[in-house]
């Protein structure tokens, strides 16, 4: 049939021989083919990155608009995967990337020799972004429990399902660990001088060391003890419940006993909260025994308390929550002897209640321990020789309600420490940490108020009575430091924590 066409044959030619080069050429766009800018012939842009088959068998590229959208396609997704990315953990000059567990080791830089044994700190760093819980134990060198506890929880935490970190520190404490004994080599309390001084005494130096190095570092603390010499506690937390993400914590460990104290002045607990961390002591067991009641209990606690962190999945249901004990009492021996308890750890007693006796092994004279209060059994001395006045059985008394503030949750920010500054501290924070720079001797904190006898938490008096109890070991009279200060008397008295 004969073409009617206004178009001249060479126009009609024209237009026939694109169509064909456009058919000849497979990697064009089709889009590109429809654009109403389109002349009709190829353009330089256009063909530029149209290549002749491949001899090894793969495709053709797509073109220039195809890769464009084939790329910002799931721009937006890997975005998202981006900000919720968990971040490698820096601590001690190392980074741990996320989905790993490692060991890393802390030393204060100074000894007695000029070099100090470093500390093993345990890290997990999790898959997932959550909040740093930080896990300290032996402070006391004597404190066996806890160097269990930790290694327990340490050991059995899985990286890639973890959201968050976990640093464990088994033993603070390794000089008195070595020698097994509550207190450093120089006598001193390692958990009566936090934050601690670089300038200060050998324990405010290493306290500052292990503040600003590990501490620091952490969004929430579970400092891990057990009672003093030779008394036993029933596993219980002791935390300021008038802050309110310390409370936070402490309905996360399931069936623990809680018992409201500010904490000493220079413990651990006691500057951390002040430098906005919130912490809690764990108390649980005797010194130098290794119980498996309170380190069962001790995992099973954390364990809960990691799930209402939502750092781990697992769905975590641990009885009815335990009373809270606002007050507490310590009951005392009147005399001298052998002690013999009638009551059990964590038994409920009334007033005037037979606790135990106290028999002169000479004289065959017994003296009674009876309870001044209705409460419940939290400490006890175990059976052994006491002196008068030995703080034999620690009584909580039961908290109202309105005495406690509300939970705040806990975040993972960060105190500014980790920037390279200083940690906040709070005003009164800022007050001891003064005092303590000037090397003035802090006063032990009431821990609890006792309505009829001021004392700490573990019976030991407090202001200045405690300062005149303060006294050098036989042998020691006149004995001063290099520092000035007199060593630290291993007082029978002093508070667990």
């Amino acid at each position: 049939m004969p073409l009617h066409s206004r178009m001249s044959p060479r126009s009609l030619a024209r237009i026939l021989a694109a169509t064909l080069l456009l058919t000849a050429l497979p990697g064009w766009p089709t889009e590109d083919a429809d654009d109403p800018e389109s002349t009709g012939e190829p353009q330089p842009e256009v063909t530029a990155p149209q290549t002749p088959e491949s001899t090894d068998g793969l495709p053709p590229q797509p073109a220039a608009n195809d890769k464009h959208d084939a790329e910002t396609e799931p721009t937006e997704p890997n975005a998202t995967a981006e900000t919720t990315e968990a971040k490698p953990l820096r601590l001690l000059g190392a980074e741990v990337p996320p989905a790993t567990a490692t060991r890393l080791a802390w030393s204060p830089n100074q000894h007695f020799e000029g070099v100090y044994s470093s500390t093993a700190v345990l890290v997990v760093n999790g898959a997932e972004p959550g909040p740093t819980l930080c896990l300290t134990a032996a402070l006391h060198g004597d404190e066996l429990n806890g160097i269990e506890t930790v290694r327990r929880v340490m050991y059995n935490l899985e990286p890639d399902s973890l959201k968050g970190a976990v640093i464990g520190v088994p033993i603070v404490n390794l000089q008195g660990f070595h020698r097994g004994s509550r207190y450093l080599t120089d006598r001193r309390d390692l958990n009566r001088h936090f934050p601690g001084d670089p300038d200060g005494s050998s324990a405010s130096r290493i306290a500052h060391s292990f503040f600003h190095e590990i501490v620091a570092h952490c969004n929430a603390i579970v400092d891990l003890h057990t009672g003093s010499f030779y008394r036993t506690n029933l596993p219980q937390l002791r935390a300021d419940l008038s802050n309110p993400k310390v409370v936070k914590l402490t309905k996360g460990f399931g069936s623990t006993v809680v018992l409201h104290s500010d904490g000493a002045k220079g413990t651990l607990r006691r500057a951390a909260v002040n430098a906005g961390i919130p912490t809690v002591t764990l108390e649980a067991g005797a010194p130098m025994v290794l119980d498996e009641l309170s380190v069962s209990h001790s995992v099973k606690g954390i364990h809960t308390l990691l799930n209402q962190l939502e750092m781990v999945n697992k769905f975590r249901l641990w009885g009815d929550p335990e009373p809270v004990y606002y007050n507490s009492t310590w009951q005392r021996a009147t005399s001298g002897g052998i002690i013999f308890s009638k009551v059990k750890l964590g038994q409920f007693v009334r007033q005037g209640e037979l606790l135990g006796t106290v028999t002169n092994p000479i004289t065959n004279v017994r003296t009674e321990i009876r309870s001044a209060h209705n409460g419940r059994i939290l400490g006890m001395a175990l059976n052994q020789v006491v002196q008068p006045g030995f703080a034999a059985y620690h009584i909580g008394i039961q908290a109202p309600e309105e005495q406690i503030s509300a939970p705040e949750e806990v975040t993972a920010e960060l105190p500014s420490a980790t920037s390279g500054e200083e940690p906040a501290i709070s005003e009164e924070g800022a007050a001891e940490e003064t005092a303590a720079a000037q090397g003035k001797d802090q006063p032990v904190g009431t821990g609890s108020d006792e309505p009829t006898d001021t004392v700490t938490e573990n019976g030991e008096p407090a202001g200045q009575e405690a300062a005149d109890k303060r006294e050098a070991p036989p042998g020691d009279a006149g004995n001063v430091g290099n520092d000035g200060e007199r060593p630290e008397v291993a007082n029978p008295e002093s508070d667990d924590e």
